[in-house]
């Protein structure tokens, strides 16, 4: 079928090179720049080709892999080509941009490499684009659309400016850490350090002295002083995570800094100023604790000045495939892959469980099927082998034309209503929808309330 095809004159490879659309430049055996086309000066770069040849491309595109996970270095030592490679590249004006690149290595006719080809192009404007699809369901790196989570976002700002002490609710997974991390970085704290500490993590004698730090011959190991958690946040904020954990002793000490604004560093008499902002989370009903002479009154009073509390992600299963794109999008930029997405099977299984490790739970099973999927899409048997037993146990409604988005969909439905008391008002205000579009979804899925 090749047959009357006509080969290409040499002549013409330098017009073809320079009207490709797509940015590309080849580089020698010591990664120094061998050629540059056109659309590489025009697209992102600011350099011109006399500017370039004979510098390594490194100097060049300052990208955020070059120096540790180089894509086209890759090429050239595997011969394997290397397809759209997410990076960031740094133009000579210092603007960082987004492109695609595919690498692959250049191999002469005795089949000895010679160097490299790498071609790329500006998705600026996609980025850009999908930046303001989900500007409305992100602060920070917490994403969300949930209207459970809408109360806590428009909170956080204003959270923020303050300098009140903050007590964070949530089961463990939910995102805690972020929260207190976007507190911290929209306030007038925030060139200042965020420190962090897991309360639950360390014994008392451990803790104590991580929390307010040791001076020389505290005791036998101490051969020099030591700053704790407290000097190191100095005019930040000091995150103190599973702070229902604490001991009775170390809550008295807890107290005292946050009504002193000082503490005394194990081994020292003399006190030290803090100026120190607290941001606390738990996930125990601190109040029940109380009660139950587990947890100070004063010390609760103290911290529960502001308090958010955060969903679990079985109340915001609209969150889930927005969180999976994110990481799927994460892992594509750490790992060096392009998965492009999952199956529907997938997002159905992933819909139906019950995620009792919450957001952080999402993210392993992304990850763990990241690793183990070999093409670009996520599938069922990718999946961690809980959430697909948990899956395949479940009946599916009677019609068998229902498909598996459906199913989720059914199951979301029905939730808010049990949540909302059978409420239609409130359930449609939750999901985001008309109460006659409520109506006709649960006429369509049978569902009675």
């Amino acid at each position: 079928m090749y047959r009357h095809m006509v080969p290409v004159d040499n002549k013409f490879f330098p017009l073809i090179f320079n009207t490709i659309s797509h940015g590309i430049f080849t580089i020698d055996g010591e990664g120094r720049i061998t050629s540059f086309n056109k659309a590489a000066e025009e697209m992102c770069t600011g350099y011109r080709e006399q500017d370039v040849i004979g510098i390594s491309c490194a100097q060049i595109f300052r990208t955020d892999i070059c120096q540790e996970l180089c894509p086209l270095k890759r090429s050239i030592a595997s011969k394997q080509r290397i397809e759209n490679r997410q990076v960031k590249v740094l133009t000579k004006q210092g603007q960082r941009i987004p492109i695609f690149i595919s690498t692959a290595a250049l191999i002469d006719d005795e089949g000895k490499v010679i160097g490299g080809v790498e071609m790329f192009r500006d998705i600026s404007t996609e980025s850009e684009l999908k930046k303001q699809l989900y500007s409305s369901y992100c602060f920070e790196d917490i994403v969300t659309k949930s209207p459970a989570m809408k109360g806590v976002l428009e909170m956080l700002p204003l959270v923020a400016v303050s300098q009140s002490t903050v007590l964070i609710n949530g089961e463990s997974g939910t995102g805690k850490e972020l929260v207190a991390r976007a507190i911290h970085n929209h306030g007038p704290r925030c060139k200042a350090p965020f420190v962090a500490i897991n309360c639950a993590a360390l014994p008392d004698t451990l803790l104590e002295s991580e929390l307010f730090g040791y001076t020389q011959g505290a005791f036998t190991d101490a051969k020099k002083d030591k700053p704790g958690r407290f000097a190191r946040a100095e005019r930040g904020t000091l995150f103190l995570d599973e702070v229902g954990d604490l001991s009775l002793v170390i809550q008295s000490k807890l107290l005292r800094v946050l009504q002193e604004k000082e503490y005394e560093p194990l081994g020292s008499n003399q006190p030290v100023k803090a100026n120190v902002r607290i941001i606390a989370a738990t996930n125990k009903d601190l109040t029940r604790e109380v009660q139950r002479k587990r947890f100070r009154q004063d010390l609760f009073f103290r911290l529960n000045v502001v308090n958010i509390s955060l969903p679990p992600l079985r109340e915001r299963r609209e969150d889930i495939p927005i969180l999976v794109d994110h990481f799927i999008q994460h892992f594509n930029a750490v790992q060096g892959r392009r998965i492009l997405r999952c199956s529907e099977r997938v997002m159905a299984a992933l819909m139906k469980y019950e995620f009792p490790g919450n957001v952080r739970e999402l993210e392993n099973a992304i990850e763990h099927a990241y690793v183990v999927c070999g093409g670009d899409t996520i599938r069922l048997d990718h999946l961690p082998s809980h959430i697909v037993a948990a899956f395949s146990q479940q009946r599916p409604p009677d019609d068998n034309h229902t498909r598996p988005l459906e199913y989720a969909e059914a199951d979301v439905i029905s939730n808010t209503l049990t949540r909302n008391h059978g409420n239609r008002n409130a359930t449609s205000a939750e999901l985001g929808i008309s109460r006659n579009t409520l109506w006709r979804k649960m006429k369509k899925y049978r569902i009675e309330y």
